[in-house]
This record gives structure tokens, C-alpha cells and sequence, in this order.
């Protein structure tokens, strides 16, 4: 009897041990588990303080991608600067981590800065989680319409992005994005009455203030905005200056041409053809508005190579036509120093086509003055890039009759990008209430690859860098 008992004494104590040391093994693994976790939020902790270290150090150094030092990479040519290495400290001052930046900067016309930061805590280096985010500043393509006066957009314009007026806005087509104006109410110049800064004519037309305006989803499909901040038309000069200088330096510079300007002819070559032009064709007697049509003109130069930089500059006026495979271009036209008798215009009377529409192709047009379809444009004009008017306005100038039976309507203009526009835009004209000149469609589509990757030194909208994207890179 005393033996069975001892033997049942022996199995329990066998079975607490056991038990004991599985409790022990239990604690032990979930305070190892604890502290991984701990670790591995640490870990990601201090990698997330390096993009935010790298957001910091753009702030203060916009185009620094190389973290202050004198390298990019140690086996060039590299798509990454880095790595660079940096202490993580806690309140204490004490080293507890670090982190390892590589930083990609933007391609050529983009602003899109790509950095990767890899953190890990001091004491278990091989427990390493890393992020990427990718950083943007907004470029002045953020519209498909921006201008500095008051703007109508009659009834036949379809526009697909965002339309801002530091003055007032008639709008009378269909707007599928926001429609903003820097004023609460203005003079509608068309009719005399002080109306609200965003309003339409389309029955029934919006009340005149005090009365409150009504929701018109017919109209303004996002809805309408009033009193926003107003946008610096002033600041394209020093942009349009930087790329002359530029275009000295690596790109092309074309300077007076002694005669009436230059005509660029874009290939899906990456090169283009380069003309003097000799002579335009005279407005008809009763044409109150000069033709800007090309009556004759001089070969200068064939199959010329696209500039490195993407960067050209014309110091006359230029017209332009063709089409792009995968380029990117801003071409700035400009009379320094300046004075408003010799600004100078861009003339697009023919098809300016991108190959791609994924944000491979770019083009930028900077006019000191106006930005002009002439006369004899073609009957369904397409037009890809970004247009900016400094001083003038993006449009179609009056034909009467008189100036051509052919030419003075035209069926229909698209717009693929963008519009600048210091003063009133607009291809289309109404006489006494009825279509009589320009355009009779008008459609504007806004580019939305403009936005971060605008064309080659195209002005900015701020000089703050976004968050655009954030997300973990999984080992």
C-alpha cells in the first residue's frame, strides 16, 4: 500500500514538474513574442522617423537628394542616392536605432522624390522593417483652367478638370470638376449685373445677390466654390527667364529671327523640323484680326535632336505643330528685357499630338503674350499639352465673315492638358446671343499626369512637398 502511494506521489510530482517548467517555457516564449512585437513597432517606428527626418531635409533643400553629402551612390550609375546612415535617439539622447535612407530623385520634368527608409533597433540590427513613401509638389498643372480675369464659358464646352478665376466665372457648358473664383461677386462684362463669381445663364439662370445660389448638378457636376485663395500669375516671368537661361546652357536657344518668328514642326523621332517665317497672310479688308496664318517660310534646319534638358527657348514668335513619342518639352517664348510692345506669341494652328497619354508625353507651352489659334486652323483642331499665356490669353482672336468665308467658323477644338490664361480665354465668339465665330465645340480635358509630373521646369504651385503615397516594403 505504501508503494502505490509513493508511486501515485511520484507521478503527480512528475506531472506539477512537467506542468511547472510548461508554464515556465509559456512565459518565457510570450515575453519573447512581447518583446519582438515591441521590437518590430520599434523597428518600424524609426523607420518611419526617417522618411519624416528626409521630408524635413526637403523643406529646407528642395532639390538635395543626396542627404547634404557629396555622393549619390558608390557603384554609379545608380537609380537610388544612398545609403545613408543615421543614429535614432530616444528623450534621453540614448542611441536606440537607426535608419538607412535611399532617396530616388525625380525624373526629368517630374517632382515625384521616391525614399525608402530601413529602421531597426540597436540591439537586434537583423529585425529590419522598411518604408517607402513618395514625396510631390503640386505644379501650376494642377487646372485645366486657370486665369487671371473674368472667364465665359459658353453653352457646347464640356470641361473635364478643375477651373479657377481670380475674377468672375459665367459658365454656360458642363463642368465635371470644381468650378472656383477667388471674388464673391463681380460684373458679368457680357450682360452689366453684378452677379455671384461662379454663375450660369442656363434657364433657370442663377438669382443675382443677396439670394443664395442654388445647387446646379446639371452645370457644376462637383459643385461650385467662391472667395478661395486667388493664384500668382506674376512669379512665370522668373520661370520663363531661368528657362531661357537653361536652354542657353543645355538646350536649345533660338534668338531673334529678323524676320516674323520661327515655326516648329514636332517628330515621333524625338527631333523636329526648324523654319523661318518669311511672311504671313494679310487679313482681308474688314477682318478686324491679323490671320497669323503662315504665307511663306524658310527652312532653317531638319531632323534637329531634342534637347537633353527637354528645354527650348524661342526669343520671337514661334508656330507650332506635330507630334511626340515618349518626350518631354517646355518651350518658352519670350523678348527680354521685357516691354509689352515687343512681347511675343505661340501660334497652333495644326494637330500638337502626344503618341502616349499615360504621362510618357509632355509638352509645356509658355507664351509672354498670348498663346493664338490663328485663322486658317484646322476644323477639328486637337491640341495636347500645358498652355500659359503670361500676359495674354489663351484663344481664338474675332473672324468675321469677312476674313474668310472657309475659316471664320470652325466645327470643333479638344484640349488635352491645360489652360493658363492671363486674360479672358475663349475659341469661341457670340454676336447678339448666337454662335458667329471660332469654335462651335470646345472640349478641355484636364491631363491629370500634369499634376506631379509636369513638363521640364514648368512653374510650381508651392514649394512644399506632399505625401502622395506611403506603404511598407515586405522583406
Amino acid at each position: 500500500m505504501k508503494g502505490q502511494i509513493l508511486i501515485t506521489l511520484i507521478i503527480l510530482v512528475v506531472v506539477m514538474i512537467v506542468f511547472v517548467f510548461g508554464l515556465i517555457s509559456w512565459a518565457v516564449f510570450s515575453q519573447r513574442v512581447s518583446q519582438q512585437i515591441v521590437l518590430k513597432e520599434l523597428a518600424l517606428h524609426i523607420a518611419e522617423s526617417g522618411n519624416e527626418y528626409y521630408r524635413w531635409h526637403l523643406a529646407h533643400n528642395r532639390n538635395d537628394y543626396q542627404d547634404g553629402q557629396s555622393w549619390c551612390c558608390q557603384n554609379p550609375p545608380c537609380e537610388w542616392c544612398g545609403p545613408y546612415i543615421h543614429d535614432y535617439k530616444n528623450i534621453d539622447k540614448k542611441i536606440i536605432g537607426q535608419f538607412s535612407l535611399k532617396i530616388k530623385p525625380p525624373p526629368i520634368g517630374s517632382t515625384v522624390v521616391t525614399i525608402r527608409s530601413t529602421g531597426w533597433p540597436i540591439n537586434q540590427p537583423s529585425l529590419k522593417r522598411t518604408i517607402e513613401t513618395k514625396l510631390a509638389i503640386q505644379s501650376w498643372a494642377k487646372f485645366a483652367v486657370v486665369a487671371n480675369d473674368k472667364m465665359r464659358f459658353g453653352e457646347g464646352t464640356t470641361v473635364y478638370g478643375e477651373i479657377h478665376s481670380n475674377d468672375g466665372i459665367r459658365f454656360d457648358g458642363v463642368a465635371y470638376n470644381l468650378v472656383k473664383s477667388a471674388k464673391t461677386t463681380y460684373v458679368d462684362p457680357d450682360d452689366g449685373a453684378t452677379e455671384w463669381a461662379v454663375h450660369t445663364h442656363v434657364s433657370p439662370r442663377d438669382p443675382l445677390p443677396p439670394t443664395p445660389l442654388p445647387n446646379r448638378p446639371d452645370i457644376f457636376r462637383a459643385g461650385r466654390q467662391i472667395s478661395v485663395p486667388a493664384i500668382d500669375f506674376d512669379g512665370i516671368s522668373a520661370n520663363l527667364s531661368e528657362i531661357k537661361s537653361k536652354a542657353q546652357q543645355n538646350g536649345i536657344y533660338l534668338p531673334p529671327s529678323g524676320a516674323y518668328g520661327y515655326e516648329i514642326v514636332l517628330k515621333t523621332n524625338d527631333k523636329f523640323d526648324l523654319y523661318k517665317v518669311i511672311s504671313i497672310v494679310p487679313k482681308p479688308s474688314g477682318c478686324a484680326s491679323p490671320t497669323w496664318s503662315i504665307n511663306n517660310r524658310e527652312t532653317l534646319n531638319e531632323n534637329v535632336n531634342f534637347p537633353a534638358n527637354g528645354l527650348i527657348f524661342v526669343e520671337d514668335n514661334l508656330w507650332i505643330r506635330g507630334q511626340i513619342n515618349t518626350a518631354r518639352l517646355t518651350i518658352g517664348v519670350a523678348k527680354f528685357p521685357e516691354n509689352p510692345s515687343t512681347y511675343k506669341n505661340i501660334i497652333i494652328n495644326s494637330n500638337l499630338l502626344y503618341t502616349n497619354y499615360d504621362g510618357q508625353d509632355t509638352i509645356g507651352l509658355i507664351a509672354q503674350k498670348d498663346i493664338i489659334v490663328g485663322l486658317e486652323s484646322e476644323n477639328d483642331l486637337k491640341i495636347d499639352g500645358a498652355l500659359i499665356a503670361k500676359n495674354g490669353r489663351v484663344g481664338r482672336p474675332y473672324y468675321n465673315q469677312a476674313c474668310s468665308d472657309t475659316y471664320y467658323k470652325r466645327y470643333r477644338i479638344t484640349l488635352n492638358g491645360m489652360i493658363g490664361s492671363n486674360q479672358r480665354y475663349g475659341f469661341s465668339w457670340v454676336c447678339n446671343g448666337d454662335y458667329c465665330s471660332g469654335y462651335e465645340i470646345r472640349n478641355i480635358n484636364y491631363d491629370g499626369n500634369l499634376l506631379y509630373a509636369p513638363p521640364p521646369n514648368f512653374p510650381l504651385a508651392s514649394d512644399e512637398y506632399q505625401t502622395i503615397s506611403w506603404q511598407e516594403i515586405l522583406p
